[in-house]
């Protein structure tokens, strides 16, 4: 009879733990963070070399030339231009690799060209200011989204969601007639749920070397949902571009004639691409 009752009351108890374990786990909440960009970006503690920068250090050099132009400050980048002025036809290097084996994402997505590998900047007109932050990883890099990361990865994340509407309107100038004018419009949350935030930008700059105007006109839309453990983004952007070839380069008796001439001599030699 003893043990009868020792066993009833084992099997209480266990059911009584089991039944207690499934409650805990039905009440259990799990917050995730966003995996696109934790899939591509790496912590301060990581055993890879990066450099990070944020939407306040993108701005104080956004001034209208092309993100090469903008990471030229940082450790082993090399950035180059056809027109010499940073704006068109740019090029990055780091660490010696060229464009080829850099790994470019946008919020986590592969931009690299599919063809050549490489990334055209010139496409991407004035994305800086529709940027939140940047990390550049040299060296073999933690992407695995794309082409191939052994020289370097560079992640892009756009603008972060605004609670509140905004409106903005920038102007820069500099040398060689070169300008920039941004338009920026957010809607805030609408319903706490929804942003719609949306851009317009022209650059334009007759470039160091003679006949290398570049003329950038660009469009950026991202349509933003997010609530307590969703953020989903949707984005666009494009734009026209009209750029004068420029990109031969001179002998070293030319450099000592005209450093700025350029050997291509036909009327009006441009690319012209929307």
């Amino acid at each position: 009879m003893k043990n009868i009752l020792l066993f009833l009351a084992l099997l209480i108890v266990t059911f009584g733990l089991n039944a207690q374990e499934k409650n805990q786990d039905t009440t259990k909440v799990e917050k995730l963070d966003e995996v696109l960009v934790r899939a591509v970006r790496v912590k301060g503690s990581s055993p890879i070399t990066h450099s990070n920068l944020t939407k306040k250090e993108i701005e104080k050099r956004n001034l209208g030339q092309d993100i090469p132009y903008l990471l030229n400050y940082l450790p082993s980048v090399v950035s180059a231009s056809d027109a010499g002025a940073g704006i068109g036809y740019t090029y990055l290097r780091v660490r010696g690799s060229d464009a080829t084996r850099i790994n470019v994402t946008i919020n986590g997505i592969p931009y690299n060209d599919a063809e050549s590998q490489g990334t055209f900047w010139v496409n991407l007109g004035d994305f800086a200011s529709s940027t939140q932050s940047l990390q550049l990883q040299r060296g073999v890099g933690t992407s695995t989204n794309g082409s191939a990361a052994f020289g370097a990865s560079l992640n892009l994340l756009t603008d972060a969601v605004s609670d509140k509407p905004f409106g903005e309107i920038s102007n820069s100038f500099g040398s060689y007639a070169t300008r920039k004018h941004t338009v920026k419009l957010s809607s805030g949350l609408i319903n706490d749920q929804i942003e719609l935030v949306g851009r317009l930008s022209n650059i334009y700059s007759d470039g160091y070397i003679d006949r290398a105007f570049t003329d950038l006109k660009s469009y950026f839309l991202q349509a933003s949902f997010i609530n307590d453990n969703t953020l989903i983004k949707v984005l666009t952007f494009g734009g026209k571009e009209k750029t004068y070839q420029s990109w031969f380069g001179l002998t070293a008796e030319q450099l000592e004639e005209d450093r700025r001439q350029n050997p291509y001599t036909y009327e009006n030699e441009t690319d012209n691409y929307e």
